[in-house]
């Protein structure tokens, strides 16, 4: 066993138990949800490293079920749903879904794409519910509650610009190039997004930085993507 524990979030159970069939025959545990508010009560109740989250769901809808989870954790979310337009899966995304599988779709397939989302934390050692804080002591990231303050003072960001900045200070002294800013940020591969990675580092260093045009936090690696700086090490709550 590998001791994972996923929470099914969803209303059909048919669908639900094959899930739940295929993930315990790859060694996971499984908690299952039929609603939204059970689904956010075992969140908040169980220990819990990846959930599948479905939009559509009674009581209370997968949108803002996330919202909520969002509020207080960064686990691993994948979401499936029978919406398969792209205004939705992008929505999805942007909520903080690590992942959109659209209905029907194949357990097999959403099997392996739990795993490379967990390949993904595991490899880089994305840090959950912990503070990091530069080496100056300047800037500290509060991971859990998803807040950035320099100088004791807490400093506004949007949840793309948290997200990434993330990524980046995940691995010190690691070039991150911009695709796998993409994949580790939003969790798929979306050209479109490609240039704008540097308009949203653009905007942080803004926020950030004493001197913007030459950054202390976030270095620039020509021709290869961007680095941080300054990151010591994680601070365990």
């Amino acid at each position: 066993m590998n001791n994972i524990n996923i929470l099914i979030i969803e209303d059909e159970k048919k669908i639900s138990t094959i899930m739940k069939s295929y993930f315990e025959k790859e060694g996971y545990n499984v908690l299952q949800a039929f609603d939204g508010k059970e689904g956010l009560e075992l969140f908040n109740n169980n220990e819990v490293d990846l959930i599948i989250l479905d939009l559509m769901l009674p009581k209370l809808p997968g949108e803002e079920v996330i919202k909520e989870i969002r509020n207080k954790s960064d686990l691993p979310i994948i979401m499936v749903s029978a919406k398969v337009e792209e205004d939705n899966r992008v929505e999805g995304l942007r909520l903080g879904a690590d992942d959109y599988v659209t209905k029907p779709f194949s357990p097999k397939e959403l099997v392996e794409r739990v795993k490379a989302v967990l390949r993904r934390i595991e490899k880089y050692n994305i840090p959950r519910a912990d503070i990091i804080k530069t080496s100056d002591g300047r800037l500290e990231m509060d991971l859990q509650y998803n807040r950035i303050f320099k100088d004791g003072k807490e400093v506004l960001l949007t949840k793309n610009e948290f997200q990434i900045l993330k990524t980046i200070f995940s691995s010190p002294n690691k070039i991150f190039s911009r695709d796998e800013i993409i994949a580790l940020t939003f969790g798929y591969d979306y050209d479109a997004y490609d240039r704008a990675i540097d308009t949203h580092i653009k905007n942080i260093r803004s926020k950030i930085e004493d001197n913007p045009k030459r950054p202390a936090y976030i270095k620039t690696i020509y021709g290869m993507g961007y680095k941080s700086g300054g990151v010591d090490d994680y601070i365990k709550e």
